[in-house]
């Protein structure tokens, strides 16, 4: 039975306490149609989860609220929304700001407490329950984090100062924060470069200082969808020209890989000797190229030559680490 005709019941038995009709179980039966159980165990999750002071009254046959002054709650949460506002808590430890974590953490602390005991005992269980983990991931300056969310909330243009991931060369930047994004432990902050008249993405581990400026930039009016611009491409790297991809994987890992989405429009298809194809666009090799030659000999690169050869390059390059 759906959360909103739960509440309804709720509302009517508050509603008939307050006019001193003193409701019980068997009232509740006759208006809504439920099972005896179900009225006892609405009653009930009033007591605990919605702390209504309800006490019965034997010469009445009906409850009453020892104090008056009770009102029910705005809103209400189940035991499914508690566990999801519990898994909210434990996926802030992404954020690297502290005062916005342990604000996102004390709200959720007040809304859980609508569900009475079960959010409060889900909350204390939380650590021993569910953990994050990430490993390779980039720290982030706090402030630098702060400053871009306010940015982007407040649709502002800012000034960065930006070092760049292949070199120390640090270069200044205005841009206009679109869209922040956590991808695989670490954040980057997809913007408008108002000196290359282009999106662009900043790894946030990588911006040195951040400040806003009072020099507008304007957004051309066929800026594609956001969403839609970091779901389109294989991995975080975008770019203008995409060129679709086919792996072949060995029998050993394909059961694997097929249980894995590598992008929303992948194509997977099995083959006769237990291999498995996976087709995909790609806009930018790098990455690719490092993901590939983790999984050593048991991938192959079926289609896209500039990719074989940028793995073949890799291979040589590493065999020289090695005296090959």
């Amino acid at each position: 039975m759906s959360d909103g005709l739960r509440y309804e019941r709720y509302v009517w038995v508050h509603g008939h306490i307050k006019a001193c009709r003193f409701p019980n179980s068997r009232h509740l039966c006759d208006e809504f149609e439920v099972s005896d159980r179900t009225a006892r165990r609405d009653i009930e999750f009033m007591r605990l989860n919605l702390r209504a002071p309800l006490a019965y009254d034997y010469c009445r046959k009906g409850y009453f609220y020892t104090d008056a002054a009770y009102e029910l709650p705005p809103h209400w949460i189940s035991e499914t929304n508690v566990l999801s506002l519990a898994l909210a808590v434990r996926l802030a430890s992404t954020i690297p700001e502290p005062s916005l974590k342990e604000d996102l953490c004390r709200l959720i602390d007040r809304v859980t407490g609508l569900g009475g005991r079960t959010g409060r005992s889900c909350l204390q269980r939380l650590p021993e329950k569910i953990s994050v983990k990430n490993i390779e991931y980039a720290r982030v300056d706090t402030a630098v984090f702060r400053r871009t969310v306010e940015a982007l909330f407040d649709e502002r243009t800012v000034s960065i100062t930006y070092q760049s991931p292949h070199s120390d060369a640090v270069s200044t930047r205005i841009i206009r924060p679109l869209h922040l994004m956590h991808y695989m432990g670490s954040w980057y902050l997809l913007a408008w470069c108002g000196i290359r008249q282009a999106l662009r993405d900043f790894a946030l581990a990588r911006i040195r200082t951040i400040s806003p400026v009072n020099q507008p930039i304007a957004l051309p009016v066929n800026l594609p969808d956001i969403r839609n611009y970091t779901r389109r491409h294989f991995g975080i790297m975008q770019g203008d020209r995409t060129t679709r991809v086919i792996l072949r994987f060995s029998p050993k890992i394909s059961s694997l890989v097929a249980e894995q989405i590598w992008h929303p429009e992948q194509i997977l298809s099995g083959e006769t000797d237990g291999s498995l194809l996976l087709q995909f666009p790609v806009a930018d090799f790098r990455e690719l190229t490092r993901v590939i030659l983790s999984h050593g000999a048991e991938v192959e690169i079926v289609e896209q030559l500039d990719l074989k050869m940028a793995v073949r390059e890799e291979i040589r390059r590493m065999m020289k680490n090695y005296d090959w």
